[in-house]
């Protein structure tokens, strides 16, 4: 028998799978909190204008205590590859989803705010698996999807080292470990800003990122020269700023204060995540018309279960004022997806004066800021055409 190499040993040894088993006594709890709610009383307007409608609420907590079931989503996380290894004193939770062909493309997505590895759960098949959906078997990816620290089943940090920076170095040391010689990159909201800085810091593994929320802003609409679709974007820029960052406010200044309600109160924890996915998402009725009550509640479930709305809360705190601020040059190869109910849509040529190697862009007709959860079949599409030059 050949000894094993030393390298591939200490990889084997720092990688450990990973089995999600929550005990029944916290859903028996989740369940009781949900039975005890104490509601507001109706808003005053008859849109979302003022935020989640009490029946609209009142339904989400009527399925998620009598009809959802947890125990399916943990056996499709179970089932599809989960991992945690240690970098820089955290642990960090991964799905790490091998494609059955032989000379598949490494790709690391990565998630934000507030969303989850549940973004992606419906991108596995089409991505590893290509030929299973009508695709072609050199398009073939393996799929690496971490989950942020702070975020679901990774690690709280216990200090302020764990911004956007450190989190990309970490993104780094995690594909090394795994073997990875060669990557690609993508992501959107906070998994834009990650990848992003992944490319400045240019390992030389990772030859080409992709974003569906390039981290460029428009500039003022009264700016002249602009093509109305520019002034478009750039007044629903303003409009955005001006009525919708509310929650940016508040989790980059107080991320412990609402920490305590969104920790303390299922239904709390739950709205400040549904309405985001009716504001943001491609979806012109009630979030669950587009995503189905589970696939809603699957990702409430991994902030509720992990209790992290006061950590996931401080990466604003922590990076929020220089990461979406940050005009750094990006000169890796880098590919955009442009979804028309996108919230930061900034035009192909103002993307370009800051990723000055832009070599794919394309505007699609539907979808939102959760590219890969609302058009899956898009989004995969998206990232066979973009990354086939970089095999």
């Amino acid at each position: 028998m050949s000894a094993q190499c030393p390298k591939k040993m200490e990889r084997e040894t720092l990688i450990r799978p990973f089995n999600l088993s929550i005990a029944d006594e916290d859903l028996e709890v989740l369940r009781y909190r949900l039975s005890q709610t104490r509601w507001p009383e109706k808003e005053t307007v008859e849109d979302w204008s003022q935020g989640v409608p009490l029946d609209r609420a009142k339904a989400l907590c009527s399925y998620w205590h009598a009809s959802y079931d947890w125990r399916r989503c943990e056996r499709v996380l179970n089932g599809v590859g989960q991992f945690k290894t240690e970098i820089d004193g955290l642990d960090i939770h991964f799905l790490h989803i091998k494609s059955p062909e032989a000379n598949a493309l490494p790709l690391l997505l990565t998630h934000g705010w507030p969303g989850s590895i549940i973004e992606f759960l419906n991108v596995i098949g089409p991505l590893t698996n290509p030929c299973a959906y009508e695709g072609q078997a050199q398009d073939a990816f393996d799929l690496v999807i971490p989950s942020i620290p702070g975020y679901g089943f990774s690690d709280k940090p216990s200090d302020q080292n764990w911004g956007v920076r450190h989190i990309a170095e970490a993104w780094i040391k995690l594909m090394r470990r795994l073997g990875y010689a060669r990557f690609v990159a993508q992501g959107g909201d906070w998994g834009a800003a990650i990848t992003t800085e992944l490319a400045i810091q240019q390992p030389p593994e990772c030859v080409a990122i992709h974003l569906n929320m390039p981290i460029a802003f428009p500039p003022p609409p009264d700016t002249p020269g602009l093509t109305p679709a520019e002034r478009q974007a750039a007044q629903d820029h303003v409009d955005f700023v001006t009525t919708g960052t509310g929650y940016s406010l508040l989790q980059g200044t107080c991320p412990q204060t609402i920490g305590y309600a969104l920790t303390d109160s299922p239904i709390g924890q739950a709205m400040w995540i549904y309405e985001k996915l009716k504001a943001w998402a491609d979806c012109p009725n009630a979030p669950e018309t587009s995503f189905g009550w589970d696939t809603v509640l699957d990702n409430i479930m991994l902030y509720w279960l992990t209790q992290t709305g006061a950590s996931s809360a401080r990466l604003y705190w922590r990076s929020a004022a220089t990461a979406f601020t940050d005009q750094r040059k990006v000169t890796m190869p880098t590919g955009c997806s442009i979804f028309p109910k996108e919230i930061l849509r900034p035009s192909r040529r103002m993307v370009a004066e800051r990723y000055t190697n832009l070599v794919y862009w394309n505007e699609l007709q539907n979808g939102g800021h959760f590219a890969a959860m609302e058009q899956p079949g898009v989004f995969s599409e998206e990232m066979r055409q973009f990354f086939r030059p970089f095999r």
